[in-house]
């Protein structure tokens, strides 16, 4: 899995021209999933997303989670976070998965962040052209993939 982590002072996602979810003070996630993600992949993405201290203290200091700040979570599936440009101009997505795959972990992806933040996740619409608009604080903005864990 392949996630971009942005902290949002607001972030939403509209599909046919309709807000489906917005947020206010929180993460924007966009997730790629992969053929040979699974569970463990989004036990340790999820508890890495949701204590990342990437939000101010009182000292201006980035030290506190989206937990600490009550923050909210708007997850956005993203096939292309998984591109491949290394021949040519097009894109290749060969290692996105397909829906079969794909949506069940991004189902139980959602899940399990709204269990560890202990409130909903707000999210898109898995294969839906979306229009997410958000405010990046910061800014910013975190990569992570569980296929390289440090």
């Amino acid at each position: 899995m392949r996630a971009v982590i942005q902290r949002v002072s607001s972030a939403s996602v509209k599909i046919r021209k309709k807000i489906k979810s917005e947020i206010g003070v929180g993460l924007l996630v966009l997730l790629g999933i992969e053929d040979t993600d699974d569970d463990t992949d989004i036990e340790w993405l999820c508890s890495k997303i949701t204590h990342l201290r990437i939000f101010n203290d009182s000292h201006e200091v980035m030290n506190l989670s989206v937990i600490d700040v009550d923050g909210n979570i708007l997850a956005i599936s993203q096939f292309t976070l998984h591109a491949k440009t290394k021949k040519g101009n097009r894109p290749s997505y060969i290692r996105a998965a397909h829906a079969d795959i794909a949506i069940p972990l991004y189902n139980k992806f959602i899940i399990r962040l709204s269990q560890l933040i202990g409130k909903e996740v707000c999210s898109g619409e898995f294969g839906a052209m979306m229009q997410v608009e958000s405010v990046n604080d910061g800014p910013v903005t975190i990569i992570i993939d569980t296929k390289e864990r440090e």
